[in-house]
C-alpha cells in the first residue's frame, strides 16, 4: 500500500508516564481531554505532562461544548500545539483561533458518522454535531469540510451517551463512499472502536490521513496498555508497506 506517513494520535492521556510511552513508541501526538470524562484532565495537569514530551511531539486538546477564551487559555497554559473542536462548534470559532494562535496550532475538528443512533443504512446519518436539532451557526457535511481553517478532520462513532472513546467503530465501508468521498482531499482521521488488531484493516477500508486511539490501547479508561500502544502504532506504520 502506497501512503504518505500516517499520522498517529493516542488519545485520552493522564499521566507522563502513558505519554511518554506513547510518544517512544512512535507517535506523532497525543491527546488530552479538557471535558466531563474518566480521562479529564486540568490544563495544569496537562501543563505538568507536556512538559516533559519532546518538542516535536504534537500535543492536542479535546474540547466538548468549549467557548473561545476557554480554550484560547488551555491552549496556553497548558502549552498544546493543536485543539480538537469534538461539538458543534459555531462556524467563527476556528477563525478565531487561526487569529489568535496564527497557523502553527492545529485545529481539527470532528465529524460523527452517527449511523449507531439513525440506523440509516443509506449513510445519510452523517452528522457533524453532537445534538439535534443542528444548533445554530453549525455547519452542515460539505460546509465543514470546506473550511479553509480547520486542518484536519476526525471522523468518529458515537453512543446516546458517549460522543467519543466509544470502542465501537462506524462501518468503514460505507464510509469510503460516503463521508470520506464527501471529504474529498481534505486530510480525514479514523477513529472509533480503532485497535491494535484491526487498525490495518482500518487504513486499508478508509485511506485516511490519520488514525486516533483511545480506549482500544486501555487497560482501563485513563490508563494506557503499553503493550497495547506499541502494537497498535506498528501496525498502523505496517499497514502502509
Amino acid at each position: 500500500m502506497s501512503l504518505t506517513k500516517i499520522w498517529i494520535k493516542i488519545c485520552g492521556n493522564t499521566t507522563i508516564e502513558d505519554a511518554q510511552l506513547a510518544a517512544e513508541a512512535g507517535a506523532d501526538a497525543v491527546g488530552f481531554v479538557f471535558a466531563p470524562s474518566p480521562r479529564r484532565v486540568t490544563p495544569q495537569q496537562a501543563a505538568q505532562i507536556v512538559l516533559q514530551l519532546p518538542t516535536a511531539l504534537e500535543k492536542i486538546g479535546v474540547f466538548v461544548d468549549a467557548g473561545f477564551d476557554e480554550i484560547a487559555a488551555t491552549v496556553e497554559a497548558a502549552g498544546l500545539t493543536g485543539v480538537q473542536l469534538h461539538f458543534d462548534a459555531p462556524a467563527g470559532l476556528a477563525a478565531q483561533l487561526r487569529v489568535r494562535f496564527g497557523p502553527a496550532l492545529r485545529i481539527v475538528r470532528t465529524v460523527h458518522f452517527d449511523l449507531l443512533q439513525s440506523g440509516d443504512a443509506k449513510g445519510r446519518g452523517i452528522s457533524p454535531y453532537m445534538g439535534s436539532p443542528e444548533p445554530p451557526g453549525a455547519l452542515a457535511p460539505e460546509a465543514c469540510f470546506s473550511d479553509p481553517k480547520i486542518d484536519a478532520f476526525l471522523i468518529d462513532s458515537r453512543t446516546g451517551t458517549a460522543t467519543g472513546g466509544t470502542g465501537i467503530a462506524f462501518d468503514w465501508d460505507l464510509a469510503a463512499t460516503t463521508l470520506f468521498q464527501i471529504a474529498n482531499a481534505r486530510k480525514c482521521i479514523a477513529a472509533g472502536g480503532l485497535t491494535p488488531d484491526n487498525v490495518a484493516d482500518a487504513i486499508a477500508a478508509l485511506r485516511p490521513w490519520g488514525v486516533d486511539v483511545v480506549s482500544g490501547v486501555e487497560v482501563a479508561p485513563g490508563r494506557k496498555d503499553a503493550a497495547k500502544v506499541r502494537a497498535f502504532i506498528a501496525n498502523a506504520r505496517a499497514a502502509q508497506k
